[in-house]
């Protein structure tokens, strides 16, 4: 399979500040691929540095095997980013924004720029200063899309878009991944990236403490248990192997089971039990599982 992206033991320090640490990450052609963490966690300053908008401390990072600084041109013609915090040229309509890009890049598809303003409604001939924060998203997306890119790096692609245009943006990009192109997300929306996303990397305190397919992960980290009692259950009750992220509401508890489920299901018939239910674990469990019960 062939690797689009990889970084080996990729470092960026800023003096006495922690950056990214040892980051060793893979995707491959036409895959979608998560990058997961809270804001300060070393998302940005993978992609930066990925883009060589910053160099690193040590370590190597490569894109389409090319040297993510000595070759950084040759990739950013193959690629199209768009970043987290979008700033266009409030005087320009979105129309010769577009435009304005096409020519940077040595041409502009005018049909293709249309296809994608229809797909995400949007008026092309305003200034882009009348815009709305999900409007101005859009067009940042159409630039991205309408180059016929090989990659996509998006850093908090959905920012602004209301529910209807997030689902027309994950459904253009299994579209794009269905058509070869290689995408590379980062976001805090967990239920999309799940949709979506064929495996994530996640990355706390700038180290990557998990990078698997979504499946596998689910399969790890155990399933959720929500039980109600008829009788009153103290919380030490739960102190039981395999157990963990205990939690109360309205008489329920909700905890997440990683060991053997029939013996916690033994354990917990000692009591007076009125309901129960068992699911898989979905992406935001797992997220909190490695950072709230510090994984």
């Amino acid at each position: 399979m062939e690797t689009v992206i990889e970084t080996k033991n990729l470092t960026k320090s800023y003096g006495k500040n922690r950056g990214i640490i040892d980051v060793n990450i893979k995707v491959n052609k036409g895959e979608i691929f998560g990058f997961l963490g809270p804001n300060g966690a070393g998302k940005s300053t993978t992609i930066r540095t990925l883009l060589d908008i910053i160099r690193p401390t040590s370590g190597s990072a490569t894109i389409f095997g090319l040297d993510c600084h000595k070759d950084a041109v040759a990739i950013h013609w193959r690629l199209s980013y768009v970043p987290g915090d979008v700033n266009l040229y409030g005087n320009m309509t979105g129309k010769k924004f577009l435009e304005y890009f096409g020519s940077v890049r040595g041409s502009y598809d005018e049909d293709e720029a249309k296809k994608y303003a229809e797909k995400f409604d949007v008026n092309l001939n305003r200034k882009l200063k009348e815009y709305s924060k999900g409007n101005r998203q859009k067009v940042a997306l159409i630039q991205a899309f309408m180059n016929d890119p090989d990659l996509l790096i998006l850093d908090e692609p959905t920012s602004g878009l209301d529910p209807l245009i997030q689902q027309t943006f994950l459904e253009v990009i299994r579209e794009e991944a269905s058509n070869g192109r290689t995408v590379f997300m980062s976001s805090h929306v967990l239920s999309e990236v799940e949709k979506v996303c064929d495996r994530v990397a996640i990355i706390k305190e700038g180290k990557i403490v998990a990078q698997e397919s979504i499946g596998d992960l689910k399969k790890k980290s155990g399933s959720v248990l929500a039980v109600k009692f008829s009788e009153e259950v103290r919380p030490e009750s739960f102190k039981i192997d395999g157990i963990a992220g205990v939690s109360r509401l309205n008489g329920s508890y909700r905890m997440t089971v990683t060991g053997n489920i029939r013996k916690v299901l033994k354990e917990i018939s000692d009591h007076d039990v009125e309901s129960i239910a068992i699911q898989p674990m979905n992406l935001e469990d797992i997220f909190m599982q490695y950072y709230a019960g510090g994984k």
